[in-house]
């Protein structure tokens, strides 16, 4: 981090393009008093015949509320998967550049990479303790490597990383450090929003699908520097995210209360569940979760899949991730869906 630069980080065309400015980009006062005959719609209210505000001013507005952050330091995308393809296509040349990712871990990453054709480089976590290999990370990484992709926590294994150990690769690495915090609402470890200041090298992804409860609506934050956020706003799609996904998630914040206490409520069922676990004769080992679910070793993944579908639950089979063959993912579910997990678990 000591040698970050920015523009060399980002992709020379990139830098010189000019973005594109929509009729809602020139023109954003919002009064009922003016007549709009600018972006070509239609002119008869439904409700939904206006383009939406393409930088989500009222819902960037009250997020800052929520996480105490500057609108400034914030993009918004159709779920997490646009705001990491946004990375993929402003920072890493195609057929020339590489990033590298913890393993196992969240399957976008390697799908993005991909489809941006730029090579992927996993590192296996250990295994003991499900805690990223520093030794292996940076012996992995080369002038061309732009970024490392690191959950936390982590999917599908649920522990945190430590934070010593990423405060190591973000002073350590020259590129970009994103740090995926999808559960972050069930951990106690405090986000890494909060050092955007410190780490002008860092991009920290959240989402409202977890805690918020809102995956149906597709809502990813990605949060930055300044100066990435510039970036990344010259490229994204100018209406990226529809109205009706921002009024919906403008609704449901609003009583962020309501939020914090079914957060709560799930933690106390994941406590609940872990304990059912420990009396289950074909579980073999229960892994630390910092997220709304639990990775769990069993004596025969697909048996127990298999076991489960029949009695009407579905949950994960990660058997054919690295390191997790015959592990099982269990979603924290409803109090109700938990009784009948359990009553399950003690019949098989």
């Amino acid at each position: 981090m000591k040698n970050f630069n920015l523009n060399k980080i980002i992709r020379p065309n990139i830098l010189a393009m000019k973005a594109y400015s929509s009729a809602r980009d020139e023109f954003k006062d919002a009064s009922k008093d003016l007549i709009f005959l600018d972006a070509n719609e239609n002119p008869y209210n439904n409700g939904l015949n206006r383009y939406p505000d393409p930088q989500q001013r009222d819902l960037k507005q009250i997020l800052s509320q929520i996480k105490n952050i500057s609108t400034e330091n914030m993009v918004l995308g159709n779920g997490s998967d646009e705001v990491l393809d946004l990375i993929f296509r402003a920072f890493c040349e195609p057929n020339q550049d590489n990033v590298i990712s913890i393993s196992p871990s969240y399957g976008m990453y390697s799908v993005l990479a991909n489809l941006n054709a730029v090579e992927y480089r996993k590192s296996l976590l250990n295994i003991a303790d499900f805690q990223p290999n520093l030794d292996d990370i940076f012996s992995k990484i080369d002038t061309n490597t732009k970024m490392i992709f690191l959950c936390s926590p982590n999917n599908p294994t649920g522990e945190i990383i430590k934070r010593n150990t990423l405060t190591e690769i973000v002073e350590n690495f020259d590129g970009l450090v994103v740090i995926d915090e999808a559960y972050i609402d069930f951990s106690d470890e405090q986000s890494w929003i909060y050092e955007l200041e410190n780490y002008p090298n860092i991009i920290v992804t959240q989402t409202l699908s977890k805690a918020v409860g809102l995956a149906g609506i597709r809502l990813g934050i990605l949060y930055a520097s300044k100066e990435i956020i510039s970036v990344l706003n010259k490229i994204k799609p100018p209406y990226n995210v529809n109205q009706l996904t921002q009024n919906k998630a403008i609704e449901i914040l609003k009583d962020y209360e309501k939020i914090n206490a079914i957060m709560q409520v799930l933690i106390e069922q994941k406590a609940v569940l872990k304990q059912a676990l420990e009396n289950c004769s074909f579980v073999e080992k229960i892994y630390p979760s910092d997220a709304n679910f639990i990775l769990i070793k069993v004596d025969n993944a697909n048996k127990r899949y298999d076991e489960f579908l029949e009695k009407g639950i579905v949950i994960r089979n990660r058997t054919n991730d690295d390191l997790c063959e015959n592990c099982l993912r269990i979603t924290v579910g409803t109090e109700e869906e938990n009784s009948k997990l359990i009553e399950t678990l003690n019949s098989l």
